[in-house]
């Protein structure tokens, strides 16, 4: 099948614009197609939404070489790449709205200074409009979910529209974590990397955040930062059920992170955990206490 591209190198990010007939208006298509020949081509680590990839390297030649490696994998598969489209390496891009500086994401500043400049909602539209404008970079905010809560209930239908200390104080909250948000690495792999997933089980709701650390650093890379408030009965659950139910929803959302072939070890070490995954969880997880 032969289907024409444009291949945009900007800084360590490659954008794919389709002039294939049909394709600019079948995103999930293309995305497909892309995605299909990267992988048997065996690409380097890259990420890819629709026809945008970003690849990295430690040196401005690291990045170049796993570059050049896509352009020859998409050649290969019979895709044209317009050579005027790609461009040198940069230390900073940005990459379907973040921030990407030295291999880690981050909020944009204009979305930050946007994001702390608003001012407290006066309607359930607005509260609504507010909690859309953060809730993409959720990621980056520990605990998420529990500080935001307040403003939830005011949001609902069976409620009327009442700002108190609660939510103003969430609203601070929220715009002063957004303003110190924590940058997120890119997935690495490799025998050197360790994958640590922490969960918790607090008052108001689960959380958990995903971790990697290779020999030299002292504390790792967070990759990212999860959080939900307890749903019907879970908030009687016992301490210790609530810890399970933090750990089993933490190795799912670690998974689609990491994939479930690379081990993930799992802390707090909780007795209980080593009964619960040993031949519990399918052979593709590879979950055991961290130590």
């Amino acid at each position: 099948m032969q289907a024409s591209v444009c291949f945009h190198l900007e800084g360590l990010a490659v954008h794919l614009e389709p002039t294939a007939p049909g394709l600019e208006t079948q995103p999930h298509i293309c995305h497909g197609l892309i995605q299909a020949a990267l992988e048997k081509g065996e690409a380097p680590e890259h990420l890819q939404y629709i026809d945008d990839i970003i690849v990295w390297g430690n040196t401005a030649m690291e990045g170049f070489e796993k570059g050049e490696k896509i352009i020859q994998i998409l050649l290969k598969a019979d895709f044209a790449i317009k050579k005027s489209k790609v461009k040198g390496s940069a230390r900073e891009i940005q990459f379907l709205g973040v921030k990407w500086h030295d291999g880690r994401r981050q909020i944009p500043t204009e979305v930050i200074n946007k994001i702390t400049a608003m001012s407290p909602p006066t309607s359930k539209k607005e509260t609504q409009a507010f909690l859309s404008a953060i809730g993409f970079w959720r990621m980056h905010i520990p605990e998420y979910s529990q500080i935001v809560s307040p403003l939830y209930l005011v949001t609902r239908k069976k409620n009327n529209f009442h700002w108190g200390p609660e939510q103003q104080q969430a609203f601070a909250q929220i715009k002063q974590e957004i303003a110190h948000a924590v940058a997120l690495g890119q997935v690495r792999t490799g025998p050197d990397v360790k994958n640590v997933l922490y969960s918790a089980a607090g008052n108001n709701g689960l959380s958990w955040s995903l971790w990697q650390k290779v020999p030299g650093e002292t504390r790792g890379r967070p990759l990212g930062f999860w959080s939900r408030s307890y749903r019907g009965s879970e908030a009687n659950y016992t301490p210790i059920e609530k810890e399970i139910l933090a750990a089993c929803e933490g190795v799912q959302a670690a998974s689609e992170v990491i994939g479930t072939e690379a081990q993930l070890l799992l802390a707090p070490r909780l007795p209980v955990l080593g009964w619960m995954f040993k031949g519990k969880v399918p052979s593709t997880h590879h979950a055991t206490d961290a130590t």
